[in-house]
């Protein structure tokens, strides 16, 4: 048996960062910060986000730095080439597969400056 889910909820740490294909698919990339609560303060996790599709789109219309999320996803490991040194380098990165809005609907509206209101999905 294998199992990679991560599940997390947490604060965005920049804009999202979406990218249109021209096959049509569509990426976002974001940080997110999740509080880890330690003796004399919280320190936060970054984690760094992965969307395609859909959850990409609703990332790139509703989500803004600050926004409260909650994602549900798998980790990955990013592979590249240095390109000083050759050498193999790795980052781990969560593909999210659901992503729910946490905010209120008025956060919603003045992160995404659109009356709309915001998109939620079940977790």
């Amino acid at each position: 048996m294998s199992l990679n889910v991560v599940t997390l909820v947490g604060r965005v740490g920049g804009d999202p960062d979406v990218k249109y294909f021209e096959s049509g698919s569509v990426k976002c990339r974001l940080t997110l910060a999740v509080n880890r609560p330690t003796r004399n303060s919280d320190q936060p996790d970054w984690f760094n986000l992965e969307l395609w599709g859909k959850e990409a789109e609703i990332a790139a219309n509703y989500v803004r730095k600050g926004s409260l999320i909650g994602i549900k996803g798998a980790l990955k490991l990013d592979s590249w080439s240095d390109r000083a040194t050759g050498a193999t380098r790795t980052s781990p990165v969560v593909r999210v597969d659901r992503i729910e809005l946490l905010g209120s609907k008025r956060d919603a509206e003045t992160n995404a400056g659109s009356s709309s209101g915001g998109y939620e999905d079940e977790f």
